[in-house]
């Protein structure tokens, strides 16, 4: 025997970032700021700058496999220096490229 579905008294559209559910009511909401407009001017003001530069592009993101051996002298390395893993592994690639 199988039991029917009650419906959800209150439905929702997912959750946000801090688990909170997305509720109708919210979406109604956000819907009637959009239709009212945003202030362009303001959101682009209240904006944050990002990451800085490292160069004279945007920089490219690459992804590579670490065995657990190097990943842990890469983090035991980093940590010693006071730098980032990332730090590390661009002044690790620098130093090849500079000697080849």
């Amino acid at each position: 025997m199988t039991m029917a579905k009650t419906p959800n008294p209150r439905p929702t559209h997912g959750t946000k970032k801090d688990g909170t559910p997305i509720t109708d009511a919210m979406v109604e909401q956000l819907a009637d700021e959009a239709d009212r407009g945003y202030d362009v001017a303001g959101i682009l003001t209240r904006r944050r700058g990002g990451r800085r530069a490292m160069g004279s592009a945007p920089a490219a993101v690459e992804s590579v496999r670490l065995d657990p051996d190097l990943k842990r002298d890469l983090l035991v390395r980093a940590t010693k220096d006071g730098i980032s893993v990332s730090e590390v592994i661009r002044q690790a690639l620098r130093d090849y490229v500079r000697a080849s």
